[in-house]
């Protein structure tokens, strides 16, 4: 990675600019989430984990995304107001980026380049799915909504997640408490 995910700039939903240099020293779960997709339920667990493990140090950022079938169509308002009205969002969700294609956010530049592949479980139903259509995931690309990245309290992206791993799945939990535990 050229730049550390720290300095890049991001948008609160708000409209102001700020940077993750505010969670520097903490663990985060970075998602690209959204409202109307098969995996918008994950809203409860990414808020379960995040209550779970937010005294320890770590952060659950969501960032919402409309690159997938139109599944994130709301204003960076109704986003925020679904996310806490309708699964009690507690964690950061920022205004809505691109995290896919060439106008990919700098933010999601660089954690695909530390991190190229998802790891999907074996049994995955989103894998199956994709490669009965002939669309396997793309190296250099989120495959789809809920990809989830673990960064560690230094910056380091670890491990990426596919969308069909559930945030509470010890796949992610059981890295979150040796990255919390250090």
């Amino acid at each position: 990675m050229t730049a550390s995910i720290y300095d890049i700039p991001v948008s609160r939903a708000d409209g102001s600019t700020t940077s993750l240099r505010e969670y520097a020293d903490k663990v985060l779960l970075i998602v690209n989430v959204a409202s109307k997709c098969g995996y918008t339920k994950q809203y409860d667990g990414l808020e379960a984990v995040y209550r779970s493990y937010r005294d320890r140090g770590l952060v659950v950022l969501g960032f919402p995304a409309n690159d997938f079938a139109g599944q994130e169509p709301g204003t960076d308002a109704e986003i925020q107001e679904f996310c806490r009205l309708t699964y009690g969002v507690e964690f950061p969700v920022f205004a809505k980026i691109t995290v896919k294609g060439p106008q990919k956010h700098p933010l999601y530049q660089a954690l695909i380049e530390a991190q190229p592949r998802a790891a999907f479980k074996p049994d995955s139903p989103l894998l199956t799915k994709q490669a009965g259509r002939g669309a396997a995931p793309t190296p250099g690309e989120v495959g789809w909504n809920f990809e989830k990245f673990l960064v560690d309290r230094k910056g380091i992206v670890v491990a990426r997640y596919g969308s069909d791993t559930e945030p509470q799945d010890r796949t992610i939990v059981s890295p979150v408490r040796k990255l919390l535990a250090v």
